[in-house]
């Protein structure tokens, strides 16, 4: 199997670093959730998840919750509402999309709140190890005292400012000792949540967060990290940053993968921008499974715009799936599913081309039909067709989601 590396920016070859493939991906923070951007980033993970699944691999999955940061103070505050409260009711929402998406559930949904004395630990180590400073109740990573920033996203210094103000940085806060230097650590601000550190009450930056979570759950090394491409400056920069210059080890992560951004109306989608379409809504008009093969019809790291004729075109398909994984053949020669199942695999195996594979799999299903409706045997073909559609998350026949998906998230959803 190969998959593109963004820190190498080259499709490599895949092999896990033990026994299971750990794999992080970089959850919500939880307000005006699930857009088709967030749809395609967890049904993209969820095909890889489920690929390697049938590929025989065990998987290690952990998928968080940004469930203390700027955004998520900000909104509950427009909303005249606890912060605790609105974070809570925005991912029960999002989970109840997924589930009805049919994702298969990650092993840890950690929540940042529950790791507060962990990042607190690692913190300090930063500090103690010269890469990180206090100053004003706040402590910072100094850019300065680590030369490899900038590696993954391989942005030239003189252009990181501008790109880390629009996504968070705040440049003129008067402590820093460079405008870059991320916060690790935030000072109490009046109305806000904190916890008790050793710079005094606080909470922590969200690099900081991601980090602590992937090391207390998967180790310091680890397989595959992923997220939406928006993701890459500065938050994944920053977390190999601190990532690496607290443990020693490298790399912090073998294999970056990202999501290209989905356009609307012209424009990347965005909740700044006004122009969000919500899976929610989609599902009022089409079926899960068409949902899942419109967002698999397009390349992971291809940017796309949202298209509805695209999206009736998958209702086509899935309906046309499920005719062919429910036809009844005859009692003829047996149909042989093995040339499609090679097609699809080898589609799979280079950097996940679902779009490649769904229409291998779609032809398979014409075949089955054509061979059902000539008498051919098409049990076998159609235990096939249906092994296949599950990396791709598809119901087919089925009146709800895998059991798995419906117990695994429900169990999470207890913590909410």
């Amino acid at each position: 199997m190969k998959l593109y590396n963004a820190l190498s920016q080259s499709i490599e070859n895949f092999t896990p670093g033990n026994d299971a493939v750990s794999i992080y991906v970089c959850g919500i923070t939880p307000y005006d959730t699930t857009h088709l951007g967030h749809a395609f980033t967890y049904t993209t993970f969820d095909v890889l998840i489920r690929y390697l699944e049938y590929k025989q691999h065990d998987v290690k999955y952990v998928q968080n919750v940004t469930d203390i940061d700027d955004d998520i103070l900000r909104k509950a505050k427009e909303v005249e509402g606890d912060w605790l409260d609105v974070g809570n009711r925005w991912t029960r929402h999002f989970i109840e999309d997924l589930q009805t998406l049919n994702l298969r559930p990650p092993e840890y949904f950690p929540r940042a709140t529950e790791v507060i004395a962990p990042m607190i630990a690692i913190v300090e180590e930063l500090i103690e190890k010269g890469v990180a400073y206090e100053s004003g109740g706040s402590v910072y990573f100094h850019i300065a005292a680590w030369p490899e920033f900038g590696k993954l996203s391989r942005i030239p210094k003189e252009e990181m400012l501008a790109v880390a103000n629009e996504r968070g940085n705040r440049p003129d806060d008067p402590h820093k000792q460079a405008p870059l230097d991320f916060v690790l650590w935030q000072a109490y601000a009046p109305g806000e949540p904190y916890w008790d550190s050793p710079w005094g009450k606080g909470r922590p930056g969200w690099h900081i967060e991601c980090s602590t979570m992937s090391a207390s759950l998967l180790g310091n090394t680890i397989d595959i990290h992923g997220g939406g491409s928006d993701l890459i400056f500065p938050h994944h920069e920053s977390e190999i940053a601190q990532s690496e210059a607290a443990t020693g080890e490298k790399p912090f992560v073998r294999f970056w993968m990202h999501t290209a951004m989905v356009h609307h109306d012209g424009e990347k989608m965005s909740k700044s921008l006004g122009n969000l379409v919500m899976a929610r809504d989609l599902l009022k008009t089409w079926s899960p499974d068409a949902l899942r093969l419109y967002l698999a019809g397009y390349h992971y790291r291809d940017i796309w715009s949202h298209d509805e004729d695209a999206l009736a075109l998958a209702e086509q398909h899935a309906q046309k799936l499920l005719s062919a994984a429910t036809a009844s053949g005859g009692t003829g020669p047996a149909f042989d599913a093995s040339t499609a199942e090679a097609a699809i695999i080898s589609a799979m195996d280079n950097d996940l081309d679902t779009p490649a594979a769904l229409t291998a799999l779609a032809q398979l299903a014409d075949d089955i039909a054509t061979a059902a409706a000539t008498g051919q045997n098409v049990e076998a073909a159609q235990t096939t067709l249906k092994a296949l559609s599950t990396i791709f998350g598809l119901r087919l026949a089925a009146d709800s989601p895998e059991e798995r998906v419906i117990s695994g998230w429900n169990e999470h959803l207890k913590k909410f």
